[in-house]
């Protein structure tokens, strides 16, 4: 199995096998949101942006999923300056995570004994990175969020790591100014997110047949 730096990730029209490809990509955004509701509700702390969502989500009295369609909607917009390009996956993301990250708080009670938060936090983090190397190894356009720092980088000229680490750290702070829930999760989350992509997405990416 090849390693994340033999993966090619770049968008692929999606006229090369559609069927394989769309599936992958509304399976890994579904359970995408499913893994953020899970966090959510574990009360332990949530990924950086997730901190911003509930903190806008307090503040506004709108619901989770639909805080995540007004922040990824003012995210495209800041494409536009940093010419990036929009894919059928971009939009993707945008509509069924937030349908998803709805239905699943619906039915998913918040957690008040440790015994099944941190049951719920591990298995959302984990699903998390599945799910992302799910979407991302579809290879149908990034994510609202994934393009601002890939566009960013490639207008300043910067680090991938840097200018990651600088949005993330912003939006957790303006996050948890507004009230979000930051904690051990968030941390956690931090620290595991990309090696768990990393595992996973070797074994799920499209790649074109010989």
């Amino acid at each position: 199995m090849a390693s994340t730096a033999q993966v090619e990730l770049h968008p692929v029209t999606v006229r090369r096998d559609p069927a394989r490809r769309l599936i992958q990509l509304v399976v890994g955004l579904l359970l995408f949101g499913t893994s953020m509701a899970m966090m959510s509700r574990s009360l332990l702390g949530l990924n950086p942006w997730d901190v911003l969502h509930e903190g806008l989500m307090h503040r506004t009295g709108l619901t989770f999923g639909t805080v995540t369609v007004v922040t990824a909607v003012t995210v495209l917009l800041l494409w536009i300056p940093l010419r990036q390009r929009p894919g059928i996956g971009t939009i993707a993301n945008v509509v069924l995570i937030a349908v998803s990250v709805d239905v699943v708080r619906l039915l998913l009670p918040v957690q008040e004994h440790l015994a099944t938060q941190i049951p719920l936090l591990l298995g959302g983090i984990v699903l998390n990175g599945f799910a992302t190397a799910l979407y991302v190894g579809a290879r149908l356009g990034p994510g609202p969020r994934d393009g601002l720092f890939t566009g960013l980088t490639a207008r300043t000229g910067l680090s991938v790591r840097l200018v990651r680490t600088l949005i993330e750290v912003c939006v957790l702070a303006t996050g948890w100014l507004l009230g979000g829930t930051a904690g051990l999760g968030t941390i956690l989350f931090a620290v595991s997110i990309g090696p768990l992509t990393q595992l996973f997405l070797p074994w799920v990416v499209w790649r074109p047949r010989s």
